[in-house]
């Protein structure tokens, strides 16, 4: 079950970043992917990965806050 678990995880990251071009929302979509492959990582108690995609959530979730802030001005 983890296994799925991982695997969707990095599908939903490999899909949201294909798409991210055409909607902020995939931005954030990546945001929780990487999160949740930072929790699957954790749970295979592969922590370096667990840090590293950490990491990239919280810089999605900072391109993602920053996007909508710039089509919220426009």
């Amino acid at each position: 079950m983890l296994t799925v678990f991982g695997s969707a995880a990095v599908t939903i990251m490999f899909l949201s970043y294909w798409m991210e071009s055409r909607s902020k929302w995939f931005v954030l979509v990546f945001a929780g992917g990487s999160a949740a492959t930072s929790i699957y990582s954790g749970l295979a108690q592969a922590y370096p990965i667990t840090v590293v995609e950490a990491l990239w959530a919280l810089v999605a979730l900072q391109r993602f806050l920053r996007r909508h802030r710039e089509e919220a001005l426009n």
